[in-house]
């Protein structure tokens, strides 16, 4: 009895194989700007750290110096999920937050009360600050020398200040190119 319990505890011990954890090595940092936005009047910076091979996050910063475009500052911190086969590549979707800064124009603004009367009031022109959780998605390409290449889309709603129409809700986009290292 025995020599058969022996024989079978050796048997089982041939199959056990110590488990090693596969470590990947890629490069983790990004940094990149938003092409489109240049051309459109205004500048955005980013900053990216990949945690693993599906996700990453994130920061950017936005600053318009075009009269014309209403935001004209933010800071929109996300958390990527990626649906490639490269590490960090492919579809993406991502949640996002946004401190934006907005520049309302004077006049009459007209909105509904919470019982439901019209009301219009006049204002002038300033500056509202306001944050906003939003959703987005993208697509991300990527060279064997680490330049990227991003095409991204999102929409996000203000938390604080709805009585503006035109800031309830607040986008970003573009297109993006940048360096992995």
């Amino acid at each position: 009895m025995k020599k058969i319990l022996i024989f079978l505890f050796a048997l089982s011990c041939i199959g056990i194989q110590a488990q090693e954890k596969k470590v990947y090595h890629f490069k983790r940092n990004e940094i990149k700007g938003n092409a489109l936005l240049l051309v459109l009047g205004a500048g955005e910076v980013g900053y990216e750290r990949l945690l693993n091979k599906e996700s990453g996050v994130g920061a950017s910063l936005f600053m318009a110096y075009d009269r014309k475009i209403h935001q004209k500052f933010s800071f929109s911190p996300y958390y990527r999920e990626y649906f490639g086969r490269k590490a960090a590549s492919g579809f993406f979707v991502e949640g996002f937050g946004m401190l934006n800064t907005n520049r309302i124009h004077g006049g009459y603004h007209n909105y509904y009360d919470s019982t439901g009367t019209l009301v219009s009031e006049y204002h002038e022109s300033k500056r509202i600050t306001d944050f906003a959780l939003g959703f987005g998605m993208g697509g991300k390409w990527l060279t064997k020398r680490g330049f990227l290449f991003e095409i991204n889309a999102g929409l996000g709603r203000n938390l604080f200040q709805h009585y503006y129409h035109q800031d309830k809700f607040v986008g970003k986009g573009g297109l993006t190119v940048g360096y992995r290292f």
